[in-house]
């Protein structure tokens, strides 16, 4: 988790912090592996020149050595065999670094997407509330995911691959213009032309992996959508409108997919045609120089083999350039994760008693992006251990009240500050805050967990009693132990399986098992009845004397008994007061009461 702004380079090495050791040893066991590659077609081609026939050629001395060890070149003319165990010898050699190449490698690139992943997690919820509103959920799983393999196939399959490629080229260039400098340079006059067209994709690819990732982020979101929200599409027969809706962004999709193929298609068909006519120039031109006695027959076929290692390799320079392309663009989505601001305290930060009074000065605020102003000037006081009711319609600004005291989001010092004893809670830890501050949102959000789990989730050790009392407050209890399986029901997706009600006193249990100092209902009792509200409101009041309580409500019988009731509209605060000094002022707060039947007032 940073704050530090990172370039590509920065962001691959801070990723592979930890990992470098494997891709260190998959490098070794790569160079390894092209150096005994270059064994073979040497071995292949004296056997053919100087055993099989009688050409003296000059070999390193230590080569000598060893084949007089084994009796010299009649012995090994004698006893072919031994030239075909020691071809299979040195290709077991190589097999088994190839093994170890690809394990070192895969563990590697394994290691790396878990530190991604990771990283991209935990940075992601350090994140602001602000940040996650302005991006949609399924593009940043689809960042987390998709992304994340693209950079993994790049550095595991195409940069790893890179030395071994590197050392190829050195070494076979090397032995193939000791066997002919003419035919090596018939070879090596393609390796710019292969380059150069590389380049030439390398754009163009970039360009359209790029769309393909935005597209694929976008159809996600709907996914992730339509699947979270599917009871809504089901009750509104919204289904055909959505399932047309994914079919053609999905084809969207697609088309934008069938382009980048094409593409990819050209550049690929491009590398083959250029390829195999190398192949076909050197065979050709070999095989006239072989004649002529310009080259021997082992030699010939030592720098066919070569040429054909060479090959692949030149054309994996090629790939790499063109993976280059898509890996840029995933590291740049996943930059602008890492790169964005997380929450942060100050330098110097304080941890004053949170259970005093809180006071709102001057606060404005707005959402940004060029959103009106949805508080304008606000001040009030909040009594430490009183219980105040905020009314207002919708849009009012009584949840972004909330939202700023609780530090979803933060106030610009030239907007006003948030006080709590004196205290400025911008100079205050975010964790301090957020721990004692508790709320529950008019929509709750439970995890697929068990209803004793979902109760206890802030919490890493919860006693049931604890759980229970809870939920006895919360009017829950009763409602549990009415199911089969008790505090031990699971609760679907986002808490489905349970009704608006009950998800909201689930919620409520979950708040009081924190004991805060300051606990807020953000129209968090809409969707139960009167008679559940009033009880509920009687048993916090029993039970949570001394904390201070803000109900933010629609409905005038959960805010009646505060002590007192703040009357907001379109971001400014009208009328403030009690029940029944609000009721004496005739203004917004009686209207609104005269409005519901004062029949269904429980006291």
């Amino acid at each position: 988790m940073t704050n530090k702004k990172m370039s590509r380079t920065d962001l691959l090495i801070y990723f592979l912090k930890g990992n470098k050791k494997y891709y260190l040893l998959s490098f070794l066991f790569a160079g390894l592996m092209a150096l005994l590659d270059m064994v073979n077609p040497k071995v292949i081609s004296f056997t053919v020149d100087s055993i099989i026939g009688n050409i003296d050629r000059d070999i390193p001395p230590f080569v000598e050595s060893l084949i007089n060890s084994f009796g010299g070149v009649e012995y090994l003319r004698a006893h072919l065999y031994l030239i075909a165990l020691a071809v299979i010898l040195v290709a077991i050699a190589a097999g088994t670094c190839r093994y170890l190449f690809k394990l070192f490698n895969t563990i590697g690139a394994e290691k790396l997407v878990q530190r991604m992943r990771d990283i991209l997690y935990d940075h992601i919820i350090h994140l602001p509330f602000s940040w996650h509103n302005q991006n949609h959920t399924g593009d940043i799983i689809q960042r987390c995911t998709s992304d994340v393999d693209v950079i993994k196939n790049f550095l595991s399959e195409q940069f790893t691959n890179l030395f071994r490629v590197i050392i190829l080229i050195i070494f076979s260039m090397y032995f193939m213009i000791g066997i002919n400098p003419v035919l090596t340079f018939i070879s090596a006059i393609f390796f710019p032309i292969i380059i150069l067209y590389s380049m030439f994709f390398h754009n163009k690819i970039a360009d359209s992996f790029e769309q393909v990732d935005s597209m694929e982020g976008k159809l996600s979101a709907i996914a992730q959508e339509n699947l979270t929200g599917v009871r809504v599409v089901r009750a509104f027969g919204r289904e055909k409108y959505e399932k047309q809706r994914f079919e053609n962004t999905n084809e969207e999709y697609i088309g934008m997919w069938d382009r980048l193929m094409k593409l990819l298609s050209m550049f690929w068909a491009s590398g083959d045609l250029i390829s195999n006519l190398q192949i076909m120039l050197v065979v050709g031109f070999g095989a006239v120089f072989t004649v002529n006695g310009k080259m021997t027959t082992g030699d010939f076929i030592a720098f066919v083999s070569y040429n054909a290692m060479l090959t692949w390799p030149v054309r994996m320079l090629g790939r790499v350039i063109s993976e280059m392309s898509k890996s840029g663009v995933s590291i740049d989505r996943i930059r602008y994760i890492i790169n964005s601001e997380i929450e942060a305290d100050k330098e110097t930060t304080v941890t004053p008693p949170i259970d005093r009074d809180i006071k709102f000065e001057n606060v404005s605020f707005s959402y940004g992006d060029g959103s009106p102003e949805i508080l304008d000037n606000v001040s009030f006081e909040i009594k430490a251990g009183t219980t105040v009711g905020i009314l207002g319609g919708t849009g009012s600004g009584k949840s972004t009240l909330m939202y700023l005291l609780d530090r979803l989001y933060n106030i610009a010092p030239q907007n006003g500050r948030i006080t709590i004893g004196n205290v400025d809670i911008a100079d205050m830890p975010i964790s301090y805050i957020r721990s004692n501050i508790g709320m529950v949102l008019q929509e709750p959000f439970l995890f697929s967990r068990s209803l004793a789990e979902n109760i206890a989730i802030t919490r890493d050790k919860t006693d049931i009693n604890e759980i229970r009392e809870a939920s006895r407050i919360a009017m829950l209890d009763e409602t549990i132990n009415k199911f089969s399986k008790g505090y031990d029901t699971y609760v679907g997706e986002r808490g489905v399986t349970l009704s608006g009600g009950q998800k909201q006193r689930a919620a409520i249990a979950q708040m009081l098992i924190n004991k805060p100092k300051v606990m807020v209902f953000d129209d968090s009792l809409s969707a139960v009845d009167a008679e559940t509200d009033s009880k509920i409101r009687h048993a916090l009041n029993d039970k949570t004397s001394d904390s201070t309580v803000i109900l933010i409500a629609h409905r005038i019988t959960t805010l009646m008994n505060a002590d007192k009731i703040i009357v907001m509209d379109k971001g400014k605060v009208i009328e403030e007061g009690t029940h029944e000094q609000l009721l004496s002022e005739n203004g917004m707060y009686a209207k609104i009461y005269k409005l519901q039947s004062p029949d269904e007032v429980i006291s």
